[in-house]
């Protein structure tokens, strides 16, 4: 008879496993992401997990890029729109849109909307786009791929911290 385990416990070698590769054979690997029609770089180790839409329940008296909370295996999560929270407009709910899942270092059972997922990128696939400016807290260092295709960092542990990504509520 095979051995059964739970689906978490499925998930959490899987994650381990990810990590172990990830920490010893590509540590300048970035997830590549789709954000309001811009190319973003988002740290492997800023993200818990990341899934397909799960549906979600609206909260009155919230900001626009507040989409609500969803029930993850029995977690509820704050989800929010991060192209309407950037001012790019409002996550279309397509096939391809995603969940990111933030990791619990940063913010406790947050989540965050992406337009798709774009596959690993590698930094050293990369080169600098100068110049570097920041046009805000959270987005970090420019690139430019092979293609001339431009992306930019998107600093988790910043946006974490910023007082209007944790003002949802409507003041």
């Amino acid at each position: 008879m095979a051995k059964r385990i739970s689906l978490r416990d499925y998930q959490d070698g899987v994650m381990a496993r990810l990590k172990s590769v990830a920490a010893t054979a590509q540590v300048d690997a970035r997830l590549g992401v789709r954000i309001g029609g811009e190319n973003w770089l988002v740290d492997l180790s800023d993200v818990a997990e990341v899934m397909p839409l799960p549906a979600i329940a609206s909260v009155p008296l919230v900001q626009p890029w507040f989409k609500g909370v969803a029930n993850l295996r029995g977690n509820l999560v704050s989800v929010s729109d991060l192209a309407a929270f950037m001012g790019a407009g409002n996550l279309s709910a397509t096939p391809a849109a995603r969940l990111l899942l933030l990791h619990s270092r940063h913010i406790l059972h947050c989540a965050v909307l992406v337009d798709r997922m774009l596959g690993l990128k590698h930094l050293a696939d990369l080169t600098p786009d100068f110049p570097l400016t920041r046009s805000s807290a959270w987005t970090g260092d420019a690139y430019r791929d092979a293609a001339g295709v431009s992306w930019r960092c998107l600093d988790i542990q910043a946006l974490a911290v910023q007082p209007a990504f944790l003002q949802t509520g409507q003041i």
